[in-house]
């Protein structure tokens, strides 16, 4: 779901850019007021998860391959304007470094995995909630309903996004400047990667971690849901350190990473230009504008994540990990300075009164 360089036209590339910073601006503003600085971990480990998980290629029954983003998992546990701060972060990381989406076609990524897909999975997991305890089972399904939801919008988004390209822009004879898919192929093979893999899981994913924090860390899910009750079995119930248990979350999933390499091919719509079946798309040669754009960016530190080497894919998840740490805590000082002392002093109080007096994370 990664749009490379040259697949978007500029002009897309600008619509996209001017829609998402006012979505990243009300983001960081919403974040400064629900992700409160004893929460400033969560999101760090939230944005980590997101571009560890991206590293996880599963293979397509037509040969292509796609992979789950963790987008509605992060808005359920700190709402989706968290979810929004997280993703893009994992992203333009994954762009800028690695080379894993194009940095011109940023923003639509960015609006298609962190705006799309954070949203309508919550929506979803809210609506399907609806008045269940926060153990209850409703909610395991709520969260894996939500996230398979959230991730196939995202992915029919950006089938969209590709499929308009040769409708918009084009040359005299009607030959495609940038992306040579139409939507009648767009749209079957990125929901086809969605519906049958890719969101299945997501959906696990989501289940299995909501389900892990209801019997390790009750509290965390009400972060989000501040409204609903504890029961007395789960305020005495001692919760599990989530910073100690994603960071240990992270190390394995760091350390498996290269079995993201197993998967045969690559996804839709992310090929090379030299690598494109010009003939499948009855071209004769690739789009100008795709050549042209192409290489926009290149100054990746680690492309393609180390070019296929499993210990340079896990040197990549650890220098993505730790550039994704430094950027939440310059965020983090950046909104504190924005603030200024009284308003803060205020905000690190509500967290208090949003628990009830409960303890909100073991130390």
């Amino acid at each position: 779901m990664h749009i490379p360089d040259g697949y978007l036209s500029p002009q897309t590339s600008a619509v996209f850019t001017v829609a998402m910073v006012p979505m990243w601006w009300q983001s960081a503003r919403r974040v400064r007021r629900v992700v409160k600085s004893r929460y400033v971990p969560l999101l760090a480990l939230g944005a980590a998860f997101s571009f560890v998980i991206m590293m996880f290629n599963v293979p397509i029954p037509d040969g292509t391959t796609a992979h789950a983003v963790g987008g509605g998992l992060i808005a359920i546990l700190l709402g989706p304007w968290a979810g929004c701060v997280a993703v893009s972060i994992a992203l333009v990381i994954q762009a800028l470094f690695f080379g894993d989406g194009g940095v011109l076609a940023f923003p639509a990524n960015a609006f298609n995995m962190a705006v799309v897909l954070p949203f309508v999975a919550y929506g979803v997991y809210r609506l399907l909630s609806r008045n269940a305890a926060l153990t209850s089972r409703r909610r395991i399904v709520a969260g894996a309903v939500g996230a398979y939801v959230g991730l196939n919008a995202a992915a029919l988004a950006a089938a969209v996004e590709f499929g308009l390209q040769p409708d918009l822009f084009h040359r005299a004879d009607g030959t495609p400047l940038y992306a040579p898919f139409h939507l009648a192929q767009t749209i079957p093979a990125m929901m086809l990667a969605h519906l049958v893999v890719a969101g299945v899981v997501e959906a696990i994913l989501t289940a299995g971690v909501v389900a892990y924090l209801q019997r390790a860390n009750v509290p965390l899910l009400r972060i989000n849901a501040p409204d609903v009750p504890l029961t007395d079995a789960e305020v005495r119930r001692r919760p599990v350190s989530p910073v100690k248990a994603g960071l240990a979350a992270l190390v394995i999933l760091a350390v498996v990473s290269p079995l993201g390499l197993l998967a045969p091919g690559g996804a839709f719509g992310e090929d090379a230009p030299e690598d494109l079946d010009l003939a499948k798309y009855h071209l004769s040669a690739v789009p100008t504008g795709l050549a042209k754009y192409t290489d926009f960016w290149g100054h990746t530190l680690l492309p393609g994540y180390g070019n296929g080497g499993a210990w340079q894919y896990v040197l990549s998840a650890v220098v993505g990990m730790a550039v994704i740490a430094a950027l939440i805590a310059a965020l983090t000082w950046g909104l504190r300075r924005m603030r200024g002392g009284e308003a803060e002093a205020r905000d690190l109080d509500e967290p208090e009164r949003m628990a009830d007096g409960q303890e909100t994370l073991s130390k």
